[in-house]
Formats: structure tokens, C-alpha cells, sequence
């Protein structure tokens, strides 16, 4: 994972295309549905490139990127950053050339999803409503709808068929479109400008262990072509979604299987919603980033010391992994969870600084994850900018070494003793340093007393 500048300069050229025609409908899509889960930033630069393609063409004019941020008003890393969640949620492909004249970028615009295919994806639908609540969840689903008009029985259809209004060609103007076939197609270096379907969302399957989960399965007798293709692209959505286990979808399959030896895609999708709101008080899952945005890594090489190795792992590891190992493997609260996800999208630290903020919180107060402790902390990250694990981890062992200076110099005297806390690994350096200069300093002083007093008994002896 390289960083942005690694990625991206601005002086780098782009051309903007689209995959088929954008309707003015969409803005109304990619504002209410759309907008709520990847911000606004995502949406200006959305639009921006859209507004750069000319009317009823589908490819732009070469400009620099340095003119997109002069338009957007922004730095390279937030257009990068926002081009990345473009990227990941469907609304944008990106291509690259690099030869002797510089790197040259193609942004491929596509559609959103329709109202329909929106509500009904039973991905982005769920984190929509966990993002906005039921109330303006409802509002939209009224907005992007229209009443059914029922039609009065006492209407009869007269529409007529192609076949009761057209008559078939001639033998003569038939073959006379097959000697002018190559007239009726589009020439070879062009196309007909037109519009596709946007596909949902979907999570690779590859990321699923379905062996695990078929050997389950055979073990309750459920046939294994009752996993089509199209049942396996949902399971893994679900997995996703919910964060659950093949162990745990065994169950949920076999409460969709009916009696056709068919799983229920709306019986498992239930299923699943169900059981993930048991579990977590009736709420439903956010979108946030899962790891470490790669412009935010800084441990780009292989790791080395035992630092680097920790800063990497906390760049490529999710905060629950993190908090569920640092709690000896037990699984984090519902209140826990919904801490996490508060500071995450609240003070909008990302993953791998709110790792290091686990840690430190979980060490120091004796594994309690209190909801004002998390937040304090947070919130002054949030006024440092801190981004990275290694400026996170700067800031915990600066303000520990704040807190060791003020009981030498006295200024904490007059509060309440403070039990002696466990620390991370990572503060060991700072602290040992400290140590060895504290004794250091105690031992010159020793040494200048005793030859002092050295110096006192020779006289008096003489």
C-alpha cells in the first residue's frame, strides 16, 4: 500500500468518461441515498467529474489534477481518499498509463443504483437505515415512491401487438438490409451511446470459507445444490454485513431451506438481520472503514523491529480483532461495540488510531472500556489530526511522560493517589530511557557527595 503521493501528483492528467448515459434523476439517488455513506467529499468529486463531461458525450477534455483541487478546493489526499470510496462503492472505476510523457489517469463514471435496486440490496439498505434511523429511512422510501392506481375491473385491455399493427418486410427490402448490413452498425471505432444496469454491491465469495460451511451442512443432509451461485454471493454479503461465521451460517441456512430442498434468499437475509439485532440490542451495522486507510499507512516496508511489526499490525487489523485479542479472546460488548463505532464516526479516527487508543485504554484502567475515558482521549486526538498508528502512538507515550514529570515535580500532590497502571510494550522505550537517566543522574550525585566527603575527613585528618 503506497501513499497518496506515491499515487497520485498534481501535475498526473485525467480524462472522465462514463459507462453509458447519467440521468438527471441520479442526482436525486446519489444525494439522498448515496451521500449519507460516503460524505460529501465523495459527492463533490463525483458531481465535479460528471459536470466536466460535455452533454450527450461520453469523454472529457485532458486536465491536471492540480486543476481538480483548485475546483474542489481540497488537497490531493482528500481527492484521493474520496476517489478510493468512490472506487469501493461502486460509482467508479479507475485506470492508469505511465510512460515517457508522465502518468495519465482515465475516472470511469458509472450509475447508481435505481430506488429500487437501492432499497431492496439488502446491503446498503441496512447501512443507509443504520446511518439515518427509521424516521428519515421512511421519509426517502415515500420520496423515491408512488402510489399504486388500481385498476378498475371494469376496464378491459384493447392495447394491440406488434404483429396486429406491422406487417412483415418484403423479400426485397429484406435482402436489401442484408447487402446494407455494415450501414445499420455502428462503425468500428465508435458505439452507440446507451446505459447498462448498475450492479449491487457485491463481496467477493472468495472471502467466505464455504468448504467449512459445507461440511457442516452435509452433516444435516442439506443437498449442495442448494448453494447456486446466487445463494452463495448472498452468504457472503451476509458474512460481511453481519460478521458472521460459517459455523453460525449453518444455522441460519437450514431456517431457509424449504421444502423444495431450495434456500430462501429472503429467509436467510431475515435470518441473519434477526439474530445480528438479538445480539446488538435491536440496532443495525454502520459502514465504516474495516482497516487502516492506505494513505494513512505508514508502514509501508517489510517490518523489522518490534515496533514496526506492531505499527503494521494495527494498520491491517480490524478494532474488534484488536479488542477481542487485548480482552483474551472474549468478544466485545454491545455497548463496546457501539463505543467503537461512535469514536470512529464521531471524532472519525481511523481504524488503526483507534487500536492504539484500545490498548492504551484497556492498560491503563485495568481492561474497562469506560465510554468517558474512550472519549476524552479521542477527542483530543481529534484536535491533534492525529491520522496514523505512529503519530498515536507518539502522542500516548508523550502524554505518559507529561504524567511521570508532574508526580517528580510535585504538581500532583495534592491528588488522589493513582493505583500503579500496566502499560503497553511500546511505552518500555520512552520509559526506560527515562529510568536510565533518573539513575544516572541519582548516581552523580552520589559520587559528588562522596568525594565531598572524602575531601572533609583528609583535612580534618591533617
Amino acid at each position: 500500500m503506497a501513499q497518496h503521493w506515491q499515487e497520485l501528483i498534481p501535475i498526473d492528467r485525467y480524462l472522465v468518461t462514463s459507462n453509458g448515459l447519467l440521468h438527471e434523476y441520479d442526482r436525486k439517488v446519489l444525494t439522498f441515498l448515496y451521500q449519507p455513506l460516503i460524505g460529501s467529499a465523495c459527492l463533490s468529486l463525483y458531481m465535479t467529474l460528471w459536470a466536466e463531461l460535455e452533454e450527450n458525450k461520453l469523454w472529457s477534455e485532458s486536465s491536471t489534477h492540480h486543476l481538480l483541487m483548485n475546483l474542489l478546493s481540497v488537497n490531493l489526499k482528500d481527492i484521493y481518499e474520496a476517489r478510493l470510496r468512490l472506487e469501493g462503492i461502486g460509482l467508479l472505476k479507475t485506470y492508469v498509463k505511465s510512460d515517457e510523457s508522465g502518468r495519465s489517469f482515465i475516472y470511469e463514471l458509472y450509475p447508481p443504483l435505481n430506488p429500487e435496486q437501492f432499497f431492496l440490496d439488502g446491503m446498503l439498505n441496512i447501512y443507509l437505515y443504520r446511518k439515518i434511523g427509521k424516521n428519515h429511512f421512511a421519509r426517502l422510501k415515500r420520496f423515491f415512491s408512488t402510489p399504486k392506481k388500481p385498476l378498475d375491473e371494469d376496464y378491459l385491455e384493447v392495447t394491440r401487438a406488434f404483429q396486429d399493427v406491422f406487417a412483415s418486410a418484403t423479400p426485397g427490402s429484406l435482402q436489401y438490409m442484408q447487402e446494407h448490413a455494415e450501414e445499420l452498425e455502428a462503425e468500428s471505432n465508435q458505439e452507440f451511446i446507451g446505459r447498462q444496469d448498475q450492479k449491487p454491491i457485491q463481496i467477493d465469495t472468495s472471502t467466505f470459507d464455504f468448504d467449512l460451511l459445507m461440511a457442516g451442512l452435509n452433516e444435516s443432509l442439506v443437498p449442495q445444490k442448494a448453494l447456486t451461485k446466487k445463494v452463495k454471493e448472498v452468504i457472503s454479503n451476509l458474512a460481511f454485513l453481519y460478521g458472521i461465521s460459517p459455523i453460525e451460517m449453518k444455522n441460519f441456512i437450514l431456517g431457509a431451506i424449504n421444502e423444495k430442498d431450495e434456500v430462501d434468499i429472503e429467509d436467510l437475509r431475515k435470518g441473519a438481520r434477526d439474530w445480528y439485532q438479538f445480539e446488538n440490542y435491536d440496532q443495525l451495522p454502520s459502514l465504516i472503514n474495516r482497516t487502516q486507510p492506505a494513505v494513512h499507512q505508514v508502514q509501508l516496508t517489510e517490518p523489522k523491529t518490534q515496533e514496526e511489526k506492531l505499527i503494521r499490525y494495527y494498520e491491517t487489523t480490524p478494532p474488534i480483532v484488536i479488542f477481542k485479542e487485548l480482552s483474551g479472546g472474549v468478544e466485545p460488548s454491545a455497548a463496546n461495540l457501539k463505543i467503537l463505532e461512535e469514536v470512529m464516526i464521531k471524532y472519525k479516527l481511523p481504524p488503526g488510531v483507534v487500536n492504539v487508543l484500545i490498548e492504551v485504554v484497556l492498560r491503563k484502567t485495568d481492561m474497562k472500556f469506560t465510554k468517558g475515558f474512550v472519549e476524552s482521549i479521542a477527542s483530543h486526538w481529534a484536535r491533534l489530526k492525529i491520522k496514523t498508528v505512529k503519530e498515536a502512538m507518539e502522542a500516548a507515550r508523550k502524554e505518559e511522560r507529561g504524567f511521570q514529570e508532574s508526580k517528580k515535580t510535585g504538581k500532583s500532590t495534592k491528588q488522589k493517589p493513582i493505583r500503579t497502571e500496566v502499560l503497553p510494550d511500546w511505552f518500555d522505550d520512552s520509559q526506560k530511557a527515562s529510568v536510565k537517566a533518573d539513575t544516572k543522574e541519582q548516581n552523580t550525585e552520589l559520587e559528588a557527595k562522596k568525594r565531598a566527603i572524602e575531601e572533609k575527613l583528609k583535612a580534618f585528618r591533617k
